[in-house]
């Protein structure tokens, strides 16, 4: 598909319209949410039919903050991202569209920090949530032992990565080659899935949770149940507070939708 881009010199009013609209790296979004919404100016969202595989709106290509192509690697995320658009209503939100946000953040961000995501991944690892366990209350350990010990089984199987396993919150030093395992697991460093590696990772706490994840060796729901075996611990025990459900809740959207992020890109 072809058009005229919707940043270039034509009308500013709708140029400025888009790049307010279209979002930003993920560091700029809380930034970005305080400025005003800006009103839907366009009738149809599309996907162009040629790699690397353009966002259209009437028929103007959709640009970046950084004013570079928004364009994906697939059809599929493509598409959806297009939906994206063509579902917003009189305002374009960009926190009702997040897989453009990882669009732009991959594009805008992490394309110019490659190694940098890959490093921080890999430091996540090195304190991963599911290599510290708890002493007591037995029916914890329990839990942490259920949810835990199949993924640390998994890493050592599939990416030779031996990790130890201990009580308490101390600190304890990873052995090298099972971070530089990780780290090879990132590799070739690619934008878009370093940019659902890192939010899988960042939600969770860990590392592994999200290698296991993209790798098709634990589901959604198990990773998400396994991140926050505590927190379910205690809600068990003391009820769980509204506040906290909502933010819980908005933690699990953006999950759910990293998850469709790296579904998308082997499609």
């Amino acid at each position: 598909m072809s058009g005229t881009e919707s940043n270039g010199n034509g009308d500013d009013s709708h140029r400025a319209d888009l790049e307010r609209a279209s979002g930003g790296p993920r560091g700029a979004i809380s930034d970005s949410l305080a400025k005003p919404l800006a009103r839907r100016f366009y009738k149809d969202a599309s996907a162009g039919d040629a790699s690397p595989f353009q966002i259209f709106l009437d028929g103007r290509a959709v640009k970046t903050p950084k004013k570079r192509a928004l364009a994906v690697p697939t059809k599929a995320l493509a598409d959806a991202i297009a939906r994206e658009w063509q579902a917003q209503q009189e305002l374009v939100d960009p926190s009702r569209m997040p897989l453009t946000r990882f669009a732009n953040t991959a594009i805008d961000a992490v394309s110019e920090t490659l190694d940098a995501v890959a490093a921080d991944i890999v430091a996540y690892a090195g304190s991963d949530l599911i290599c510290y366990r708890a002493e007591a209350p037995d029916e914890l350990v329990a839990l942490q032992s259920r949810d835990w010990n199949p993924v640390v089984a998994w890493a050592d199987s599939t990416l030779h990565a031996t990790f130890r396993v201990v009580p308490g919150v101390v600190h304890v030093q990873q052995p090298d080659a099972a971070l530089e395992a990780v780290a090879n697991a990132l590799t070739p460093h690619d934008a878009f899935r370093l940019t659902g590696l890192h939010v899988l990772t960042t939600l969770t706490g860990s590392a592994l949770l999200a290698l296991a994840l993209a790798r098709g060796g634990l589901s959604a729901d198990a990773a998400w149940g396994a991140a926050h075996v505590d927190e379910n611990y205690q809600i068990s025990v003391w009820g769980e507070d509204t506040e906290a459900a909502a933010r819980r809740h908005g933690r699990r959207a953006e999950f759910d939708a990293a998850c469709q992020w790296l579904e998308l890109l082997q499609a």
